[in-house]
């Protein structure tokens, strides 16, 4: 978000300029009201909410009072946008993460018929929990000779456990495992099951892996045997020259290689930035001085017209669009981290 801020910024097209503030709620809902205050109380006008679905969903209560537009890049659960005429999502939903890993994934003839599936799920974190409801009830479960389910909770911080040896007992005889979960707890229940699961099994998860490969200190994905894939809507490999392009920034800012979260807030700032644009070539006046409640109406009636659309790092099919629910349009991909041993 601060790359494409400083771009934005550079270029000083028609003038617009942005300032970025940021605030650390540490993923707990709690932290949210006070930030949201302060943020707030220095000229908020348009917001990337919050990280994790969870301390959104308190986010979003908050901007929704104030008529204040927001664009989400990783907060993925159903109700984010849910009730909130002014909150908009650039990652898919969970229900759309879910329901797209069963029908374009484990429904098709890239999981074999008669597989024994298993599903790792946090049952506490909104998350999770959505996409293992949404991909479950997309699920052909006739395909499958056997699916064997187990979760674990986070504790009250939003902190895994540190250990996953129960569900690696209970999954060990698994050839394909669907994980919803983030990259932390996937990595402690890979290092479990090195030598418990199949050499051959594959790993398959949503926007939660993404940093598997790179983020967890001291763990290297070469450790792992087994495949691992992830469902997902950037690949840092992709040749398109606006994501290469991207990549190439991002390294020389950052030194590491971005993750599809950091290309969502990319993107974010770019379609908010082209959202304003869209809105003043509509005749609108928007000032630096303009209202957070005046500015989202106006940005929330753009992003839901049928004329308006945006290209970016996260748009593999060029263009995404927002339904009228908030969420977004746009493809997804299968992008495979690591393959198998041979």
């Amino acid at each position: 978000a601060q790359l494409a801020v400083e771009e934005i910024n550079a270029k000083n097209e028609d003038g617009l300029q942005f300032t970025f503030e940021m605030k650390d709620d540490k993923a707990s809902a709690a932290d949210v009201p006070n930030n949201f205050a302060a943020l707030y109380e220095k000229g908020m006008q348009v917001s990337l909410g919050a990280v994790t679905s969870g301390a959104c969903l308190s986010f979003k209560s908050l901007a929704d009072e104030k008529n204040l537009f927001t664009l989400c890049p990783s907060a993925t659960a159903d109700d984010v946008t849910k009730d909130a005429d002014g909150v908009f999502q650039m990652c898919f939903s969970d229900s759309n993460q879910g329901t797209v890993a069963a029908e374009q994934y484990f429904n098709t003839e890239a999981v074999p018929a008669g597989t024994n599936l298993g599903v790792l799920y946090c049952s506490n974190d909104p998350y999770s929990k959505g996409i293992y409801d949404n991909f479950m009830a997309a699920l052909d479960t006739q395909k499958f000779s056997k699916i064997t389910k187990t979760s674990f909770q986070n504790d009250a911080s939003g902190n895994p456990p540190s250990d996953f040896n129960s569900q690696v007992e209970t999954l060990k005889d698994c050839s394909y495992f669907f994980m919803p979960i983030y990259y932390t707890p996937a990595v402690t229940f890979m290092i479990a099951a090195k030598n418990k699961v199949n050499q051959s099994a594959v790993y398959f998860g949503c926007d939660g892996f993404d940093g598997i490969d790179s983020a967890v200190k001291d763990f290297d994905i070469a450790s792992v045997s087994q495949r691992v894939s992830m469902l997902s809507h950037f690949s840092a490999a992709a040749p398109r020259e606006n994501v290469q392009a991207f990549v190439s920034a991002y390294k020389t800012k950052y030194g590491s290689t971005p993750t599809q979260f950091a290309a969502s807030a990319y993107d974010s700032v770019y379609a908010i930035c082209a959202g304003i644009r869209a809105a003043r070539e509509n005749g609108n006046e928007i000032s630096y001085s303009i209202s957070a409640e005046d500015l989202g109406g106006m940005l929330s009636e753009i992003f839901r017209s049928d004329s308006f659309s945006f290209s970016g790092v996260t748009t593999a099919d060029g263009k995404a669009t927002w339904s009228a629910d908030g969420t977004v349009n746009k493809r997804a991909e299968i992008v495979v981290i690591k393959e198998a041993d041979s």
